[in-house]
């Protein structure tokens, strides 16, 4: 039934008419559980409650399914007013984009344009803009334009997926740019073709690009609410006599809340995954699918008023 679940929400993640309609009335159903409101005041707002908590935060424009250069436009100056906001509060937030919203789908040169007024902006602001990945059918493009720009701007990164076959030799050939790389088991429905299927085979493919990329001194962000993949991490920095201040640990907001404060307590850095923007519905049914047992609290929100 779980994995039925999982395939259902991943199926409306895709759907265009209601990520439309989900625009259209706003935060309902539950999403603002795990995204925080609609304008770039509401996350400040967010931001500096997480940061008082001693949290650091990493903010997302939310953005799908763009098809005109306009949008696109639109949306990189969503993520530049965002820059902006974080360096004018003082706050300890990075920013995250998906290359879809910046253009992807429409041309190298649309998506190429946007990121550098959005990267130039970050570099002048000092905060860091992180590339999300999307499906395996984008993930070659993202990683070549993530080079590029890393050829030109030090403050970006990216995310690598573990339930994708390539990808630790997608590790061995990013090293050479000294990455800042975001590690997670991925959120898409894939083919058997180029994903695993079954979810030990993610956990240890997980485990194994975590020990690499820190291994080959490169900062690495372990984004999971998995107890073994946390425990994990801690063993290994400490058998490898790993800095602290060489990774952290990565949540989505709305999502364990009280590890993330117990995280913090022990002494590690914790990076909240924050959300904002009315385009939430794809972002909204992946959390979801991720976790089915949240369509309780949706019901509990929606009916039990």
């Amino acid at each position: 039934m779980e994995q039925l679940l999982r395939n259902f929400f991943l199926f409306l993640s895709k759907n265009r008419f209601f990520t439309k309609l989900a625009k259209r009335y706003g935060l309902r159903f539950g999403a603002g559980k795990f995204v925080a409101g609609e304008t770039v005041p509401a996350a400040v707002q967010t931001i500096q409650e997480l940061n008082e908590q001693g949290m650091s935060v990493t903010i997302d424009h939310l953005g799908e399914f763009i098809d005109s250069e306009q949008e696109a436009r639109e949306a990189a100056d969503g993520c530049i007013d965002a820059i902006k906001a974080i360096a004018e509060h003082n706050l300890d937030s990075q920013l995250s984009l998906k290359l879809t919203s910046m253009g992807l789908d429409i041309s190298e040169k649309v998506v190429m344009e946007n990121m550098r007024r959005i990267l130039d902006v970050a570099e002048e602001k000092d905060v860091f803009v992180t590339i999300d990945m999307e499906d395996h059918e984008r993930c070659e493009k993202t990683l070549s334009i993530f080079k590029e720009l890393r050829s030109e701007y030090e403050h970006i990164g990216t995310v690598l997926q573990s339930y994708l076959y390539r990808t630790v030799e997608d590790i061995e050939d990013l090293n050479q740019y000294n990455p800042n790389l975001r590690l997670v088991k991925g959120a898409y429905k894939e083919s058997p073709k180029v994903a695993f299927p079954d979810k030990k085979d993610v956990d240890e493919n997980l485990k194994k690009i975590i020990k690499m990329h820190l291994l080959n001194g490169n900062y690495t962000a372990v984004a999971s609410h998995d107890d073994a993949m946390i425990e994990f991490t801690k063993r290994l920095v400490e058998e490898k006599d790993i800095p602290k201040d060489q990774f952290e640990f990565q949540m989505l907001y709305g999502i364990r809340t009280e590890r993330q404060a117990e995280l913090v307590a022990e002494g590690y850095k914790m990076r909240v995954y924050v959300p904002y923007g009315n385009d939430w519905y794809g972002y909204f049914m992946r959390r979801l699918a991720e976790r089915p047992a949240n369509v309780a609290f949706v019901l509990k929100g929606v009916f039990g008023k």
